[in-house]
Order: C-alpha cells, then sequence, then structure tokens
C-alpha cells in the first residue's frame, strides 16, 4: 500500500498553517515507514501531481471553514474529500481541488481519501497558530495514525531522550 500524508496551508496566515505543523508534528513523533510519504504541501499546487498519482491513500490535513467554534475537528473521507475541496475559496484549496481533478482526469487519482481538518479561530498574519487550533495538532497526528493503522500501516514511535 502507497500512502501519502500531506500537510497543507499557509504558515504565515496563523491558523491556515495548521496542516503544515500537524505533518510537521507527525514526522517530529514517527518515523513512517518507506511505503509512507508525507509532504509539506504548503501552498503548492499542480507541482503536487506527481507526488499524489497512484496512491492507495491520500490524508490531507488541513484547516477547514464549517461554521463550527474555533478547534473543532472534522474528518472527512471517500468523496467528500473533493466535493469538500470544490466549495472553498482559499488560494491553495483551490490548487489542491484542480490537483484532485486532474488526477481523475487522467486516472490516476488516490483509490482512498480522508481530510483531517481543524476549525480555524484566526486566519490574519501571523506565524503562531492560535491556542485553539495549536492544541488539536496532537489529535490531527492521532487522526492521521489511526487512519493509517485502519489500513495496516504501522507507524513507529521516535523514541525520545528524557
Amino acid at each position: 500500500m502507497k500512502a501519502v500524508v500531506l500537510g497543507i496551508g499557509n504558515t504565515i496566515l496563523s491558523d491556515e498553517g495548521v496542516g503544515v505543523r500537524a505533518a510537521e508534528a507527525l514526522l517530529a513523533r514517527y518515523d513512517p515507514p518507506a511505503n509512507v510519504e508525507v509532504i509539506d504541501g504548503g501552498t503548492a499546487g499542480m507541482e503536487l501531481l506527481e507526488p499524489l498519482s497512484n496512491l492507495d491513500l491520500l490524508i490531507v490535513l488541513d484547516a477547514v471553514k464549517r461554521g463550527q467554534p474555533a478547534g473543532s475537528v472534522v474528518t472527512l473521507a471517500g468523496a467528500e474529500v473533493p466535493v469538500f475541496f470544490r466549495s472553498k475559496l482559499s488560494p491553495h484549496q483551490i490548487s489542491i481541488c484542480d490537483v484532485l481533478a486532474s488526477l481523475e482526469f487522467i486516472g490516476d487519482k488516490p483509490e482512498d481519501m480522508v481530510l483531517i481538518g481543524v476549525e480555524p479561530d484566526s486566519l490574519e498574519l501571523g506565524l503562531e497558530l492560535t491556542p485553539a487550533v495549536a492544541a488539536r495538532v496532537p489529535e490531527m497526528v492521532d487522526l492521521a495514525v489511526a487512519e493509517l493503522a485502519a489500513r495496516g500501516i504501522t507507524l513507529k514511535e521516535k523514541a525520545t531522550c528524557a
């Protein structure tokens, strides 16, 4: 099984960067096996076409605006993921929509997709996540690890120094 965990977002717009921060946190805590790639997608667009081609599983980590309280975590799966990105307005999400549509058009779309997102508190200029959103990053990591485990992929936790 080939899988990618993709963190997306703009890290200079405070909570908009939560997906990237969650991907960084996952890599800080775990050593993914060779068949799992963790990508900092930032605000990338079509350059993600090749790394996202012919995947068994794509897990997207992102900020999601669903009108819920700041810090609310949402998980969407399967066909809900590309539909969700079609309705969003920020520049990086339009690019992801284009990438997913292109992959579908050429017959290389991921077999399975999961979106793990958190409702942002602020999208203002700033390098730090707000406390409500920063508190959810470990949960996003745990959910991504659980999605991988549900498909038979185990991540090895890195040894910590005491």
